[in-house]
């Protein structure tokens, strides 16, 4: 799309003058003032400095570094992390945690994070955080073992705790990345088998997994999957998202099951979503209805070995949709 022409004035603009508030009521002449003060005025105040660094080595040559979600009142468009003095990533408002890569074994490094906001001023450093890589390993390519356990527990609305056993290695672990769906959200080191995760949504349903990795940045499989439901926060209605979601593969189709949301009505309708896109309207007619638990098989066309992840939710009887079920990942069946 191009840019409209620019508009031309038939005449030379005159010089600018200041209005005059000669006349005005006091009231009005203040506010003129103050319109016109502001009119001049530009932001000069920087964003507060990024808190909550962290850094942990994730294999010999790449460290995780991450930090807490800014305030929207802070109004920052960019983070910018440095190595030392020297900067390594510039990343978007929306992203506070990166990995920095090709580094070198068993060498100390030292992170900070400033905030950049729209008018371009820059933050002070937040904390220093510090990492060291361990011994790289020649010729690894075997993977750790899968975490064997994973259990979780919401600890508010918008927070959970997030527990796992330990992974074994024939070189040792290094590090532990935890995933929702199919996006690592942290990483912790070795030692660490508990978390707590933040800035969580209320009254929604959340599936983690937890993968380890060893120092030649060989990754586990996935370990069982914990399914984390937050509760409801101040004034939200309680439990709109179906329970005990179940996907199962057969060959050329897929059966979906879950527990009908509480919502003091019957519920016939929810939209399913398919590799995070919504796909189709699941509607059960007058008198088919199912009572606390519902099914649904759907004919698939892909090919055996396609990969979907699937979530659904409901319709509430105010018309509005409801919080997401847990998300389940099925490989379609030949």
């Amino acid at each position: 799309m191009h840019d409209p022409a620019p508009r031309t004035a038939p005449h030379p603009p005159h010089p600018f003058r200041r209005p005059s508030v000669r006349g005005a009521t006091p009231a009005l002449a203040l506010a003129l003032a103050a319109l016109l003060s502001a009119c001049g005025a530009s932001d000069t105040t920087p964003p507060a400095a990024p808190a909550g660094l962290t850094a942990q080595a994730g294999s010999a040559t790449t460290v995780h570094v991450m930090w807490q979600s800014p305030a929207p009142s802070d109004g920052v468009t960019s983070f910018l992390v440095f190595q030392a003095d020297r900067l390594v990533r510039e990343l978007p408002a929306d992203k506070t945690m990166t990995d920095i890569t090709g580094l070198a074994p068993q060498t100390a490094y030292a992170f900070t994070v400033r905030a950049r906001d729209a008018a371009g001023n820059t933050s002070p450093a937040g904390a220093t955080a510090s990492a060291t890589t361990p011994a790289a390993k020649a010729e690894d390519r075997l993977p750790p073992t899968a975490p064997p356990r994973t259990d979780g527990r919401a600890l508010g609305p918008t927070s959970a705790r997030l527990t796992w056993a330990t992974a074994t290695d024939d070189t040792g672990v290094t590090a532990y990345d935890v995933y929702q769906g199919d996006a690592r959200i942290h990483t912790v080191g070795p030692g660490v088998t508990t978390t707590v995760l933040e800035d969580l949504r209320p009254d929604s349903v959340y599936t983690f997994t937890v993968k380890a990795r060893d120092g030649a940045d060989n990754s586990s499989p996935a370990g069982p999957a914990a399914d984390v439901t937050t509760p409801p926060g101040p004034g939200q209605r309680t439990g709109t998202a179906p329970a005990d979601f179940t996907a199962a593969a057969s060959p050329g189709a897929v059966t979906l099951a879950w527990t009908a949301p509480a919502t003091g009505r019957e519920t016939s309708e929810y939209e399913l979503y398919v590799n995070g896109r919504p796909t189709t309207v699941i509607q059960f007619g007058a008198g088919a209805v199912p009572a606390g638990r519902a099914e649904h098989r759907l004919t698939v066309a892909e090919p055996p070995g396609t990969v979907w992840t699937v979530k659904l939710r409901a319709r509430l009887p105010d018309g509005t949709w409801g919080a997401f079920s847990a998300e389940r990942r099925i490989v379609l069946a030949s």
